[in-house]
């Protein structure tokens, strides 16, 4: 049973006099105002939002054969951005529905080209592999790699952007945006998902739908930050558009003596309950700041913690989360590119590595997650027959996704992927409320 919710910490920063004034845990800090933590008055409020939803047909409630059109821990990041006002969040998740449409963005997740995904996601925040004390991730984002011959680079690259069957000239957003947007359907499809079914932490059956972020502005100058701005603010205004309340806490390490005045106009670029959870920390700070929210053993050790982490490596599982997945692969390695988790058997989920590889589609399952931890299986070869032989595969081969296990048919003899608009009609009558 979860614990009573406890009253939002209120923690101050002491570096700067703008600093001073950030508060670093918004009013709907986690858990509350999230699922098991509502008031009667915010569970009313989701009820009445989903009505708005519904009759805009922007919302489909559940039936007895397919899952609503969109999970509850969606619509309630909507309506924390909007203090449990249903009609301003309806307004937002209207404008957020048509972006996503315009911009197709569920097919820019499933197929955009691993090698355009890879280098975005090295030049923006990524993930540890690790959590914080209530098990939310985090992420880890060295700023100072942005400079101006490297975003040029990518501002080339990016036009280039290739999205198997994608048409990039109807999108109403930049290629460059797009790319990063991918991102935060990974960390919204893929990360939060994982986080929310281990249960090691407070308030197990309250999914995770927030991430941590250490930002680090190390050796970034004035020039370089100015160079920037732009960029930056084009990507903090639509996150915060189109992904609210993803963010939980933002600790800013590294600031130089100029942030104060840098500080002044990028706080315009967030919205207030945004702004209230970052922390500007100073050199003698971060260390002691972050490891009152995060163990000692996740944070990297560039911040006082031991974690053997550097920016650009892939994530590094706790044993808490190795706990609980199986690796299809005999040497395994965090597989590069977007993946997102499809329901699996006797309870499991499956991690389908999504994307294209040379203008084809790439659908290959790569681990199994065992929510309830995993089985004492003899060693990963097992795993991998037992995985091969529920999705009617030859041992030994990729694991390609069947279209009748997805429909929940039983697999016949021959093995045959299933196209980007299976996977699409599967995720919308399915996926949705997985989490």
């Amino acid at each position: 049973m979860d614990k009573p919710s406890e009253k939002p910490l209120v923690t101050r920063t002491k570096t700067t006099e703008s600093a001073r004034d950030l508060i670093a845990v918004g009013e709907f800090g986690y858990p509350i105002g999230h699922l098991g933590h509502l008031t009667d008055a915010q569970a009313e409020a989701l009820v009445v939002f989903k009505r708005l939803c519904q009759e805009k047909k922007l919302f489909k409630p559940a039936s007895d054969i397919n899952q609503s059109s969109h999970d509850d821990v969606t619509m309630l990041r909507f309506l924390r951005a909007r203090r449990f006002v249903p009609q301003d969040a309806l307004q937002q998740f209207a404008d957020t529905e048509s972006w996503r449409e315009s911009n197709k963005i569920g097919d820019l997740y499933n197929n955009i080209d691993i090698k355009d995904y890879e280098e975005t996601r090295r030049l923006y925040p990524q993930w540890t592999g690790r959590r914080d004390k209530r098990g939310i991730p985090v992420y880890v984002f060295e700023v100072a790699p942005l400079n101006s011959k490297t975003m040029s680079a990518y501002a080339k690259s990016s036009v280039k952007t290739t999205v198997h069957n994608h048409d990039s000239e109807k999108a109403t957003t930049p290629p460059r945006m797009l790319r990063l947007f991918a991102l935060y359907e990974n960390l919204v499809q893929f990360i939060m998902p994982l986080c929310s079914n281990l249960r090691d932490r407070d308030h197990p059956s309250t999914p995770i739908s927030q991430s941590n972020n250490i930002v680090d502005i190390s050796g970034v100058g004035l020039k370089q930050f100015w160079n920037l701005r732009t960029h930056m603010q084009d990507a903090s205004t639509l996150a915060t558009a189109h992904y609210p309340e993803t963010l939980d806490r933002i600790f800013i390490i590294g600031a130089p003596s100029f942030f104060p005045t840098v500080w002044g106009w990028i706080k315009r670029w967030f919205d207030p309950i945004t702004t209230s959870k970052i922390f500007i920390l100073g050199p003698n700070e971060a260390y002691k700041t972050l490891s009152a929210f995060i163990e000692t053993a996740n944070i990297p050790k560039k911040y006082g913690g031991t974690l053997n982490y550097e920016f650009g490596m892939p994530p590094i599982l706790d044993p808490a989360e190795e706990a609980h997945i199986t690796w299809a692969a005999t040497n395994h390695k965090w597989p590069e590119g977007p993946m997102r988790w499809i329901p699996g058997k006797n309870g499991t989920l499956e991690a389908l590595a999504v994307g294209s590889i040379n203008g084809k589609e790439r659908r290959e399952i790569v681990a199994t997650m065992h929510p309830d931890g995993k089985p004492e299986f003899a060693g990963t070869q097992v795993a991998n027959q037992i995985a091969n032989e529920a999705m009617g595969s030859d041992a030994g081969t990729a694991l390609p996704v069947q279209s009748g296990a997805e429909n929940g048919v039983e697999n016949g003899a021959e093995s045959q992927p299933i196209s980007n608009g299976m996977v699409e009609d599967f995720l919308k009558a399915k996926y949705s409320s997985a989490t």
